[in-house]
């Protein structure tokens, strides 16, 4: 079975930053869309950021202007840059790559990073 393999989490300052990376276990073909959610303690899963595989992005309000989201189409990687990380953005980070079709979504999940923001 096919995993997504996220890397780059860690412990960071409080205005610190962070790469967060994924890649797929074998290959899994061309993905429409790739996408970050991060689930803090006790908090539900939420999503971070997407991007198409024509490279339109969308973030959530929380990260906008510090977190970009990019993507290797040869490689079928993704990545997350984190800028001015605060404590509110500890949680552990998910990658995640999902096809879509009429009504039908097929999607392939990390085991996530934990991303701590602490001084």
């Amino acid at each position: 079975q096919v995993q997504l393999v996220e890397s780059g989490g860690g412990l960071v300052q409080p205005g610190g930053s962070l790469r967060l990376s994924c890649a797929a276990s074998r290959s899994i073909g061309s993905i429409d869309n790739m996408a970050w959610h991060r689930q803090a303690p006790g908090k539900q899963r939420e999503l971070v950021a997407t991007i198409t595989r024509g490279g339109t992005v969308n973030y959530a309000d929380a990260v906008k202007g510090r977190f970009t989201i990019s993507r290797d189409n040869a490689k079928n990687t993704a990545s997350l840059q984190m800028n001015s990380l605060k404590p509110e953005d500890t949680a552990v980070y998910y990658c995640n790559f999902y096809r879509t079709w009429g009504f039908g979504r097929y999607d392939y999940w990390g085991q996530g990073t934990q991303v701590t923001v602490s001084s």
